[in-house]
């Protein structure tokens, strides 16, 4: 049975205008993402800078309220639950934020921001919930005497350990990873991923990561699933992402990646053109339109959606975005 389960899920902000602010559109961020997370298991999600990531994460752990669509947690659907169905499913699902600066109250020391989750859902004496968050501190590598200090006084990464240890208290079943190292020194982002995947070990958790860099999901991450326009456009292992890319996009994202070995040479997949709007997306492939791709008026109008190329290996079916073989496998046979 999957923990999370999100299906057909859409996220739109309304764009008002005029004298009386009418609604004259919608920002599309997410536009139809169904996918499963299963006990223990890490799902990375990544994408370019405003492809919708960041606002999936916030609508699976309800910060936002879905447009349509459903979210099931452990067979619960918290698609449109109030605040007072939602307060005790809280305790399962937390989520670590990209910015530790901001998502800490400087006003409060170390020990109140962790305390505060005990504090609300009324779990301990004041005793207790001491010895837990010196528990805490000391399980995400800071020094009990952190507790006495504010977040200001401590570095990034620090302060994501606090952001973690925060997450933490609760003892979720999930938690969404929102970039949590994309702000944070190269050498320090080595150090906050082994600690997530060590608290997965211990605690049974399963991660929802969130990141814009393939390199960075690729040793925490099961499975892989990539994001383009509020649209996922390909899903498998990650294995298998890495080695065999089926999407144009999988395959952009990839060529990206540094290489360890300065003689090593790759073939860099320079994308043309901007990402449409999400405003005013184009009516079919995404992706296509922006390439200018010779197929893409087949696209309008068609589904587009995952079909499943090879053994739990999805992608779009989409032919501005795979090759010609796999085009022959993923067309709908009339």
């Amino acid at each position: 049975m999957n923990l999370l389960s999100v299906n057909d899920l859409r996220i739109h902000f309304p764009v008002r205008g005029g004298v009386m602010l009418r609604q004259t559109g919608a920002v599309r961020a997410v536009d139809g993402v169904s996918l499963d997370i299963a006990p223990g298991e890490t799902l990375g999600l990544v994408g370019e800078s405003g492809c919708g990531k960041s606002t999936l994460g916030k609508a699976i752990v309800r910060l936002l309220k879905p447009t349509t669509g459903s979210i099931h947690f452990e067979n619960h659907d918290i698609s449109h639950a109030g605040p007072r169905a939602l307060r005790p499913l809280r305790r399962n699902f937390q989520m670590i934020f990209q910015d530790p600066a901001e998502s800490l109250d400087p006003r409060m020391s170390v020990r109140a921001i962790i305390e505060e989750p005990f504090i609300i859902h009324g779990l301990g004496n004041r005793a207790e919930r001491l010895r837990w968050v010196d528990d805490l501190l000391d399980r995400v590598g800071l020094p009990a005497s952190s507790a006495e200090r504010y977040s200001f006084e401590f570095s990034g990464g620090q302060r994501q350990r606090i952001g973690i240890a925060r997450a933490l208290a609760l003892k979720p079943k999930l938690i969404i990873c929102d970039e949590p190292v994309s702000a944070l020194d190269v050498s320090v982002q080595s150090q906050i991923l082994n600690l997530l995947v060590e608290l997965q070990r211990d605690f049974g958790l399963s991660y929802l990561f969130i990141a814009h860099d393939l390199s960075v999901v690729k040793h925490v991450s099961d499975r892989v699933a990539v994001m383009y326009l509020g649209k996922i456009v390909e899903l498998a292992t990650a294995e298998a992402i890495y080695k065999d890319p089926r999407h144009a996009y999988t395959q952009a994202l990839l060529s990206a990646i540094p290489s360890h070995d300065p003689k090593a040479k790759r073939k860099k997949i320079l994308l043309e053109g901007d990402v449409p709007s999400p405003i005013d997306p184009p009516p079919g492939s995404a992706f296509g339109h922006r390439m200018h791709h010779p197929r893409y008026p087949e696209t309008i109008g068609a589904d587009l959606s995952l079909r499943e190329i090879s053994s739990k290996h999805w992608v779009a079916a989409d032919p501005c975005c795979v090759s010609d073989d796999d085009w022959k496998k993923l067309r709908p046979h009339t």
